[in-house]
């Protein structure tokens, strides 16, 4: 399956790839296991979906803040990455702030889960954890952070894992 031409028949399109925001690396490949560092909902380096879920935003802003989540891990991915050589999301970890009585974590949960689904079928099947904190930065309602597998090649008869 060619993931940008399902993102194209979805009337999808990948933001600019985000920078990190501090000391550390967007994508980091050990073997085959790709980690992709904390997404927020950023488009094309505009932040979006700013305040607490249940006070300034809503269970459905929070669901499409995490779907550009998403599409900023296939962002990552593709910008690190051959996307011939990836198999597929491993887990998700997500990120949210809240007011103390907003309990719709799931659903929230499912605008990643959905994306990645509709995108990738089968390969973006996935476990997930998801945590409440007190605030994550610039104010952001939600977080992603990824593992997903992507493919070793060979190089000169020996094993090597896709690197960047």
């Amino acid at each position: 399956m060619d993931i940008l031409k399902k993102l194209k028949e979805l009337d999808l399109e990948l933001p600019t790839p985000t920078t990190p925001g501090g000391n550390y690396v967007s994508f980091n490949i050990r073997k085959d296991i790709a980690y992709i560092a904390i997404q927020f909902p950023i488009w094309n380096n505009k932040a979006v979906y700013q305040g607490k879920l249940g006070e300034e935003l809503s269970t459905d802003d929070g669901y499409k803040a995490l779907g550009i989540c998403a599409l900023n891990v296939l962002s990552q991915i593709t910008a690190h990455s051959s996307i011939d050589q990836f198999i597929g999301i491993n887990h998700l970890d997500i990120y949210f702030q809240a007011t103390a009585e907003w309990d719709e974590a799931p659903q929230l949960a499912d605008g990643a889960s959905d994306l990645f689904v509709r995108v990738l079928a089968d390969r973006g099947q996935h476990s997930r954890a998801i945590f409440g904190v007190e605030r994550l930065p610039k104010n952001f309602c939600v977080g992603l952070t990824a593992t997903c597998t992507i493919a070793s090649h060979q190089r000169g008869g020996g094993i090597l894992p896709f690197s960047c």
